[in-house]
């Protein structure tokens, strides 16, 4: 009643009162509209900001938490996997060794130190990419050794893909490369001002040369006083070296080359990122990138558009349109790298579930799908970018060098180090990890592998048993102590730094 004898109110007013009567209340349900927008708006400025606050201080907090680069303990890991499931667990589990094998690259009592006259200098140009040119140098070190020469600091590769400008100090802690070495060889910064306006005799060493070249070559530079070598890749044997020759290389490359603090320091929290809540991780080395396809020919998977572009990077780079390459024929060899789709299906067949926590360790993955296929069964993917702010990145920033410093110590540390690829970083990672008490380290068959996935493919094997036969033909790739052996030709032989036992692991006698 009390309604409508309003509404009757109303009806009695004039027409104009009725008319302001109304506007009063579309301005009063306007205004009450705009505050609530406003208020919309202000909520969601205001979440965003606690949002980007809190991954901040999630960042923040971790890297204050830190793990040490090489802190861990001997013996069988703990599992940590994040599925109950026992078969999941033994992914993660490490063997226990240490009791049978040991590091011995000690200098021995009865090898001589560096002489008082040396027969010259020796200026290194380390050619390729990181671990290319760190393998190369610890070479040059052996060399230097046989030739009673003086090392200056190395020069290295600024004109390579990708033109990083990083000079060996930039890298290295070069005063701790100098100390380490001081017993072994004479190294210094730079030529001595009598000899630094003295053209060097250029020498480009022959590949995989035995000492007895080295020894020739002294013999020139007792004359020329001053020697460069501009291309250090393979320049040393494998094997057939003295013992005091093998156990110098294993120093220089895992004791005397350490990179510089801010690498090593950045690396530590990183790790302790990934380490959040004890989680174990594993390390990928997905070397599906531009640079590696154009250079092995390998376009399985891509797009036509894609492959030639690879060709026409390949055509450009005078060393490698040399080799006329059937990219479908080698990777049936097992000579290509796994695309990320096949990365995904090998895990997956061995056993890792999709919660695995993966540490990419390359750079931009090739291909207009890029890392999706991994990442739609393993979202839990990370790289540099993803785990650490735009701050502590920017020392990094066109220095690809320094991030695959970065990465190498990141895969070096991992609980479990998976490669696609069998590359300079690959071989390298893979050796280290085998010195530092063979960590577990799954080397693909990739010859196998990829004629199981095609017949998977195909329909004619099932899920199951392609499964079982993945497994089954990695049973024993997962680095284990196996001692290097020679091979019929240099170049196919397993690489020293990939596998250096024997020469700087030694079995106990017990054993």
């Amino acid at each position: 009643m009390a309604r409508r004898r309003a509404f009757e109110s109303l009806e009695d007013q004039p027409d104009a009162a009725k008319s302001m009567s109304i506007h009063r209340r579309a301005r009063r349900f306007l205004a009450a509209r705009v505050l609530l927008i406003m208020a919309v708006l202000l909520s969601f400025w205001f979440l965003s900001k606690v949002v980007m606050i809190s991954r901040l201080s999630r960042i923040e907090a971790l890297s204050n938490r830190g793990v040490g680069v090489g802190n861990r303990h001997a013996g069988v890991v703990n599992d940590r996997g994040s599925s109950d499931n026992s078969e999941t667990s033994n992914l993660w589990k490490q063997p226990i060794l240490n009791d049978r094998y040991y590091k011995c690259i000690n200098r021995s009592r009865h090898e001589p130190g560096p002489t008082n006259t040396t027969n010259g200098y020796i200026l290194v140009h380390a050619n390729g990419g990181l671990n290319q040119m760190k393998i190369g140098i610890s070479d040059m070190v052996a060399v230097a050794k046989i030739m009673n020469a003086t090392l200056v600091l190395p020069h290295l590769d600024v004109s390579s893909y990708w033109t990083d400008k990083s000079g060996f100090k930039d890298l290295f802690n070069w005063r701790h490369f100098m100390d380490v070495l001081k017993d072994d060889i004479d190294i210094v910064e730079s030529l001595p001002p009598k000899l630094a306006s003295v053209p060097p005799l250029r020498k480009p060493a022959i590949s995989w040369s035995k000492p007895s070249y080295y020894r020739k070559v002294a013999q020139v530079l007792k004359r020329h006083k001053v020697i460069r070598f501009p291309q250090t890749d393979s320049r040393l044997v494998n094997n057939g070296l003295a013992g005091s020759i093998q156990r110098l290389r294993c120093r220089a490359m895992y004791e005397a080359l350490r990179y510089e603090d801010g690498i090593e320091e950045l690396a530590k929290k990183l790790i302790g990122r990934l380490r959040e809540n004890d989680e174990p991780y594993l390390a990928l080395h997905l070397r599906y990138e531009k640079d590696m396809l154009a250079f092995t020919g390998c376009n399985h998977s891509l797009s036509s558009a894609e492959s030639n572009d690879l060709e026409l990077l390949r055509n450009k780079t005078a060393h490698w349109r040399d080799k006329v390459i059937n990219g479908t024929e080698k990777r049936l060899r097992g000579e290509c790298p796994m695309t990320p789709r096949e990365s995904a299906v090998f895990l997956e067949a061995l056993g890792f579930p999709s919660s695995t926590k993966i540490y990419i360790v390359a750079g931009k993955t090739y291909g207009q799908n890029g890392i999706d296929p991994l990442r739609s069964k393993y979202p839990n993917i990370y790289t540099h970018s993803d785990l650490f702010t735009e701050e502590e990145l920017r020392p990094f920033k066109r220095r690809q060098n320094k991030l695959a410093a970065l990465d190498y110590i990141v895969a070096l540390e991992s609980d479990v180090f998976v490669h696609t690829y069998e590359g300079n970083m690959a071989k390298a990672v893979e050796g280290h990890r085998r010195f530092e008490g063979f960590r577990k380290t799954i080397s693909p068959n990739k010859q196998k592998f990829v004629k199981l996935i095609d017949d998977m493919d195909g329909g004619l094997i099932s899920w199951e048993d392609f499964s079982r036969r993945v497994k089954k033909s990695h049973e024993d790739r997962v680095g284990l102590p196996s001692r290097r052996q020679s091979g019929q030709s240099f170049k196919s032989e397993e690489n020293f730094y990939a596998n250096p036992f024997p020469g700087c692991i030694c079995g106990k006698e017990t054993y």
